[in-house]
């Protein structure tokens, strides 16, 4: 746990680690905390909404995005309890560019929790990820 923030992380033993795939099975928020939710995030470059082409790259512009969004509640990447991930065609590959782009994220291993859905399809032609993302701040 950071000492700026007030959540912790658990990995019950009975379960496996999961810190090697960049998220935390539990997340404790306490009393009194603020919730801040942020929509789904794509890839997108810039407020024109030009996507990339390469996955690793919209991967970085979605998180880049939830960034720019809890900025404007004074709140850091640090402050997230819990994302979801969409990914189109989810294969080994992305799976592990997702990884490394968390891990570059949080580098302390202090991960939100994260549930990974693979989908057919996301809102826009050529969009491969989207990110939402839940945070906290005191009241």
């Amino acid at each position: 746990m950071n000492s700026a923030y007030s959540q912790t992380f658990h990995n019950p033993e009975a379960l496996f680690n999961p810190s090697p795939y960049g998220f935390s099975h539990v997340a404790v928020v306490p009393a009194g905390s603020k919730l801040v939710f942020v929509a789904g995030q794509g890839g997108e470059e810039n407020k024109d909404g030009k996507l990339s082409t390469d996955f690793r790259t919209q991967v970085q512009h979605a998180l880049n995005n939830i960034k720019i969004a809890l900025q404007t509640q004074q709140l850091t990447m640090r402050s997230v309890v819990k994302v979801t991930t969409l990914v189109v065609n989810h294969d080994t590959a992305k799976l592990n560019i997702i990884i490394e782009e968390f891990k570059k994220i949080w580098p302390d291993n202090q991960f939100p929790v994260n549930t990974l859905i693979p989908v057919p399809r996301l809102a826009l032609d050529n969009m491969q990820v989207e990110i939402d993302a839940v945070a906290i701040t005191k009241q």
